[in-house]
């Protein structure tokens, strides 16, 4: 059980989220209905997430192998569309429990094997993992259940040294 009196943003960085994840059953249609990000270039930057680009995969607790192409655009926070290809995944599991919408909140953190240690003692499940996205397979993200705690999933970042280049941009 979740103490109260210890919040679970606890180990999610400086408490303040830097990105608004939107889970979508389609990402071209999508990024036409959204338009431009504001800042950070004004364009979406594309990725696909895949056994190609992700060294490890956890779904609930076992290995995963869940992929999905997102689009990264605009800043303060930065908006991430995301769209579930293979499963399954904690994004299916959206899409079809809600159709399309706000999924998660992320948080920037210095070390994720901390965060995940301590979100879990906090007791908060991890859901879903994904290490190794950078251009030198650094970088991790993982999303916790706090949807009975805050109203959405919470995601920890620990950003990569380097980032790949996108596979391709839009506009």
């Amino acid at each position: 059980m979740t103490d109260p009196a210890r919040p679970p943003v606890v180990a999610l960085g400086d408490s303040r989220p830097y990105q608004v994840g939107i889970v979508v059953p389609e990402l071209d249609a999508a990024m036409r209905t959204y338009g431009a990000p504001r800042g950070a270039g004004d364009v979406w930057q594309l990725w696909t997430y895949d056994e190609n680009t992700l060294r490890e995969r956890r779904y609930r607790g076992s290995s995963g192998t869940f992929s999905m192409r997102i689009a990264l655009g605009g800043s303060d926070p930065q908006l991430e569309l995301i769209q579930p290809l293979q499963g399954p995944s904690i994004y299916h599991e959206y899409l079809a429990e809600h159709g399309c919408g706000l999924h998660h909140m992320a948080f920037k953190v210095p070390d994720i094997a901390a965060a995940i240690a301590e979100m879990e003692q906090a007791g908060y499940a991890l859901l879903q993992a994904g290490y190794g996205f950078g251009a030198d397979q650094s970088g991790a993200f993982a999303y916790f259940d706090t949807v009975a705690a805050l109203g959405f999933v919470a995601e920890a970042v620990e950003p990569p040294l380097a980032r790949r280049d996108p596979e391709e941009t839009f506009p």
